[in-house]
C-alpha cells in the first residue's frame, strides 16, 4: 500500500493543530477560545462594525460568528447596538471589560505563537508560516 497515513497534510496538520490547541488553553486567560479570541482582536484592532464584517475578518460563518458574539456579550466582553444607518445591522463593540482582558490576552497570545513553534528555527518559522498563508 502506497498510502502512509503518518505521512499525509492534513494528519499531519491536525496533530498540529491539537498541539497548538493544548497550548492555547494552558495559556489564554479568562478560558476564551481560539474564535472568542479572533473575534476579540479584530475588535480591539478596528473598533466598532457588524458581526457579518467580523464574521468574514475572521474567517467565520454566520452563525459562529453569531455564537461567539453571544458569548462575549453573556461574559460582558462585548456588546450589540443597532447601526444607525442600518437598523437591520448589529454593530459590534469591545466594552471596558473585554479590551481589559484582551490587552491581557495579547502577550499571552505571542507566547502561545512562541510555543507552537519553538521547534523551528528562526528562518523556519518564516517559511512555515509564509507556507501556511499559501495554503489557505
Amino acid at each position: 500500500m502506497d498510502y502512509v497515513l503518518e505521512e499525509q497534510a492534513g494528519f499531519l496538520l491536525r496533530q498540529v493543530n491539537q498541539r497548538h490547541t493544548v497550548i492555547f488553553a494552558e495559556l489564554m486567560p479568562d478560558g476564551l477560545t481560539p474564535t472568542q479570541f479572533s473575534a476579540m482582536v479584530k475588535l480591539y484592532e478596528i473598533g466598532p462594525c457588524s458581526q457579518n464584517h467580523l464574521g468574514r475578518l475572521t474567517a467565520m460563518d454566520a452563525a459562529t460568528i453569531k455564537g461567539v458574539i453571544s458569548r462575549l456579550r453573556e461574559r460582558g466582553f462585548a456588546r450589540t447596538t443597532p447601526d444607525e444607518t442600518d437598523k437591520r445591522r448589529l454593530l459590534v463593540t469591545l466594552t471596558p471589560e473585554g479590551e481589559a482582558a484582551i490587552e491581557t490576552a495579547l502577550p499571552r497570545a505571542r507566547e502561545i505563537t512562541e510555543r507552537t513553534l519553538a521547534p523551528l528555527s528562526p528562518g523556519e518559522r518564516n517559511t512555515f508560516l509564509s507556507l501556511l498563508k499559501k495554503l489557505r
